[in-house]
């Protein structure tokens, strides 16, 4: 067992990440030093005595998981991979803030080694680690304790336990038992406006205990180590719920001016303040303080520790167990999961809706990493496995989560569940609700986590619900977000192409379907170039270009045309973001430029003009009626197509 380090190198590596807390703000005139100083000691406890993890291989698949939701409070974890030895240089911590540094604002997955999600808007980060400790049961589960049992610790301020998702992520939590999961509050009563008294009076530790958690208040132990390495131990030891510890803390200690102020939030110290805070921490007064003697006794600890829990996992380990677990975290394999997709005949007159559940559970056996889930939701949107059992407190192996009406922590626990790998998260619910989960989306694109948004009811052609839950910016609104793979599938054959090309997508997909049924008219092969032709005639003078159930109604506006003797090629259009990826030719070969192009899509026409001359589409809100109504009162039609083919080629 790797000794700990000495009481006097506690107190000089607690110094050294609030100096550098200090100094790195104070550098990039940008940053928050007051929470990472107070919160100094419980990370240095946290990196030094409590995780499991090792410097020298940051993707141990067993390795605990550390996310910092109140990420506005960076330059700590950054303190803590450079001291650790995760890669970061001083010169990485002179350049925070900076143009292409690898210590931004706030903490970026896949940007800097040892950063596990990306942190920032607040309570993002605490349903994240929901996520991750619902991915982490599961493997355990399915794999077994041996080769699968890790923690995940989050800490949270103020902010994110005001923020709405922690109450839908803690009640979730709470509600599976998620005792992996250990929660420190930092209790420090101070927002950016000022004290909590201005705008919060919650009793947290009775909030986190009606969700079924167990909570611990550890009250003024933020200084000592040794009482935190006890309390952190109990925390990770409980089992049967997850642990809230309530710790309280005293932003921007220990500066004489500052502690205790809400100024210490976000107002960079002045060089004044961090002489000051310097001469009570009884470090020099010169920047980025770091004694070799320190930095290589701390880096030579970290790695002693995180060398002999890696290995001792390594030795424990049966090599079935771990070449299943391998497995489990590897790609998808695309040669079988296309064998497995199901083909659909012209006769299939399905929602695709309905045809996504079908191919969810035809591929099921190829692909063990798929956890499907709804939002209360399972039955309508299609998101769901039928042959497989619920996970829940009692069954780990379950490979269906209720989320419950808890759209904005599904979304984010996805994202968790897809960063902490082994997992393919699949959740469902209305296209209108996309607007609940955008945040987690938009987090989604940034972390390039492999999720599946499954949005079925995706038009006005929802129906009798009105406008509430008729989705019209919907479409473009996803499409703008950078990162997003967007698919509306036309019928059943696109919807099993968009599955593939979903669950081999380097990032985020959402799958767009429709609640009515739409006639199979594809083979589906218009999904991985974005478009494809359709219906191509001889010398044709314009293009219809449809997507979703529009499709449908752009081969009947060409066939209309067709008895008039005007010839249109018809487009199916599933992705623009695939689409706009090919060249210029490669477009055009779909899409001629030079001729009159058309599109019918039952949404805003916002964006349309990047690919069409002329839209069909609606710029209003929906109105309460039987879905074929309002299409029709609303211009979805084939004549109304038709017609704005002939305006289009002034007939």
């Amino acid at each position: 067992m790797a000794n700990k380090l000495t009481a006097d190198q506690d107190k000089q590596a607690i110094a050294l990440i609030r100096g550098i807390a200090l100094d790195a703000p104070l550098k990039a005139k940008s940053g928050h030093q007051g929470t990472a100083m107070s919160l100094a000691p419980l990370a240095h406890v946290l990196y030094s005595r409590i995780m499991n993890h090792d410097p020298a291989n940051p993707g141990w698949m067993n390795r605990d998981r550390f996310i910092l939701s109140n990420g506005h409070a960076s330059i700590l974890q950054y303190s803590m991979l450079y001291l650790g030895g995760w890669g970061l240089s001083l010169d990485d911590l002179k350049n925070f803030r900076q143009w292409d540094s690898a210590t931004p604002g706030h903490p970026e997955v896949g940007h800097t080694a040892g950063v596990e999600v990306t942190t920032g808007p607040l309570g993002q980060g605490f349903a994240n680690a929901v996520g991750m400790a619902i991915a982490e049961s599961h493997l355990r589960s399915v794999h077994g304790a041996g080769a699968v049992d890790h923690h995940t610790y989050v800490i949270v301020g103020d902010g994110c336990l005001m923020e709405g998702i922690s109450h839908e992520a803690a009640s979730l939590a709470g509600h599976l038992k998620l005792d992996h999961l250990v929660c420190v509050f930092d209790d420090n009563k101070i927002t950016i406006d000022g004290s909590t008294d201005l705008t919060c009076t919650d009793d947290v530790p009775a909030r986190f205990r009606s969700y079924g958690w167990n909570v611990i208040e550890a009250g003024e132990i933020a200084e000592d180590c040794d009482k935190l390495e006890a309390t952190l131990l109990a925390a990770k030891n409980h089992t049967g719920a997850p642990t809230l510890v309530v710790l309280r803390t005293h932003i921007g200690f220990p500066s004489p001016e500052m502690t205790d102020k809400h100024e210490a939030h976000g107002n960079p110290f002045t060089a004044e303040l961090v002489t000051s805070a310097k001469k009570v921490m009884g470090i020099p007064d010169e920047p980025f303080w770091a004694p070799d003697e320190i930095v290589s006794a701390y880096r030579s600890h970290v790695l002693g520790r995180g060398t002999e829990a890696r290995t001792a996992w390594e030795a424990s380990i049966s090599a079935d167990a771990k070449a299943s677990l391998t497995s489990q975290h590897s790609s998808v394999d695309v040669e079988a999961l296309t064998c497995s997709l199901p083909r659909f005949d012209a006769t299939a007159n399905l929602a695709t809706r309905q045809a996504f559940q079908k191919v969810l559970e035809a591929t099921d056996v190829v692909l063990p990493h798929v956890i499907a889930g709804a939002a209360d939701l399972t039955g309508n949107t299609g998101a769901k496995l039928s042959a497989t059992s619920g996970f829940s407190a009692a069954n780990r192996s379950g490979k269906q989560v209720y989320y419950g009406i808890r759209e904005h922590a599904m979304g984010a626990a996805m994202v968790g569940m897809a960063l902490h790998g082994g997992v393919i998260p699949v959740g469902g619910t209305f296209f209108v609700f996309a607007d609940y989960m955008r945040p987690s989306i938009r987090l989604a694109a940034l972390s390039r986590a492999r999720c599946v948004f499954v949005f079925s009811h995706d038009s006005v052609g929802v129906g009798e619900d009105g406008p509430t839950h008729q989705p019209v910016e919907h479409l473009s609104s996803l499409r703008s977000i950078p990162g997003l793979q967007v698919i509306r599938p036309a019928d059943p054959n696109e919807t099993a192409h968009a599955w593939l090309m979903a669950v081999t997508h380097d990032g985020p997909t959402a799958i767009i379907l429709s609640r009515q049924n739409v006639p199979s008219v594809t083979d589906g092969s218009a999904v991985k170039p974005g478009a494809g032709i359709i219906k191509s005639v001889g010398s044709p003078v314009a293009t219809i270009i449809g997507t979703g159930s529009e499709v449908g109604t752009a081969l009947e506006a060409s066939t209309l045309l067709e008895a008039e003797g005007i010839a249109t090629n018809v487009v199916s259009l599933p992705s623009w973001d695939r689409f706009l990826a090919l060249t210029a030719a490669e477009r055009n070969a779909i899409i001629p430029t030079a001729l009159p192009r058309i599109s019918v899509e039952a949404g805003s026409t916002f964006g349309w003009a990047a690919i069409a001359t002329h839209s069909v589409g609606i710029d209003r809100f929906g109105a309460s009626a039987p879905g074929n109504v309002v299409m029709e009162k609303l211009g979805i039609t084939a004549a109304h197509v038709a017609a704005t083919v002939k305006e289009a080629l002034a007939l």
